[in-house]
């Protein structure tokens, strides 16, 4: 029987990443655009699906031998409509008809779903929650999101927006979030909300790795923030756990890079303060798959059923 191939395409807000990935999770050729938030996104999705048809030209595919085209794309979206809806730091996509622009240069199939929720699916069939039938994966980046996958399936919601935890309140008294709420987990425990908190108390500009780098040598300012951000990142879990009682918890994203510090103080945080004493003893472990998970993701949006 012929190898069947999918189209995988990660839309983010910095880069689009186009890959052709086979049946087994091997990706055969992939690449990356800037995504250009000046043009409109009509064109942005043209320059895409050249992308992707100069790839499957160089690998010498047809569309005949390719199953479908699965994209990931960030929140909120509408995975019945087909529309990329608003995500905060993309103005000129809100509303965007992005299936119908796709259907307008492609005559295949296309599943489309939340980035994070894609990025799930990689870890369940290829990464770190491959044996898991109950499991939540969590990114934690420029901002925070989460893919639900439980009872064996993904838990996508009524419109595909189900995992979005980055506006679970954490700490109202820590400010105003861009969504109107204050204290939201993502606008006090992601990579930007830790530059952010970082800069202001050191009065110069610096980046959320700078900051883990300078609490790692010893700096105490630094050390304090970067223990309370593991502590956020502990209580968003433990109210994940309490709701949704995981087998395993998958962190995956920029942040999780910093490795067994972050992993240590969430694990000890969860053991004192999950209500019930087996998911006190949850697996929190690092994704599999950080580089490539949203390209595999969406891929295994068409090689998986799910």
């Amino acid at each position: 029987m012929d190898v069947k191939y999918a189209l995988g395409i990660d839309i983010g807000g910095t880069k689009t990443a186009i890959g052709i990935v086979d049946s087994m999770g091997t990706i055969l050729a992939k690449m990356s655009l800037p995504t250009d938030l000046s043009i409109d996104p009509r064109i942005m999705i043209s320059r895409t699906a050249d992308a992707a048809k100069q790839l499957l030209a160089d690998q010498h595919l047809t569309e005949a031998q390719i199953a479908g085209i699965g994209v990931g794309a960030p929140g909120p979206l509408n995975t019945k409509t087909g529309h990329i809806v608003k995500p905060p730091n993309m103005t000129a996509w809100h509303d965007f008809p992005l299936m119908d622009a796709l259907k307008s240069h492609f005559s295949l199939p296309i599943i489309f779903e939340n980035d994070a929720t894609a990025a799930a699916l990689a870890e369940k069939w290829q990464g770190a929650a491959q044996e898991c039938e109950h499991f939540i994966f969590i990114t934690i980046s420029t901002g925070i999101g989460a893919g639900i996958y439980s009872h064996g399936k993904l838990i996508t919601g009524a419109t595909g927006n189900a995992g979005d935890v980055g506006h679970l309140v954490i700490d109202p008294s820590a400010g105003d979030c861009v969504c109107g709420q204050q204290g939201c987990w993502e606008f006090i425990a992601s990579g930007t909300a830790i530059a952010r908190q970082a800069s202001r108390l050191l009065d110069r500009d610096v980046t959320s790795k700078e900051v883990f780098d300078l609490a790692q040598e010893g700096h105490a300012e630094m050390k304090r923030l970067v223990d309370q951000v593991f502590r956020y990142i502990g209580m968003g879990c433990v109210t994940l756990i309490n709701t949704l009682d995981p087998e395993k918890v998958v962190i995956g994203g920029g942040v999780s890079q910093v490795g067994d510090p972050l992993f240590h103080a969430v694990r000890d945080y969860v053991k004192a303060c999950a209500l019930n004493p087996s998911g006190q003893n949850t697996p929190i472990v690092p994704a599999a798959l950080n580089q490539d998970a949203g390209l595999i993701g969406a891929a295994a949006l068409i090689h998986m059923e799910y």
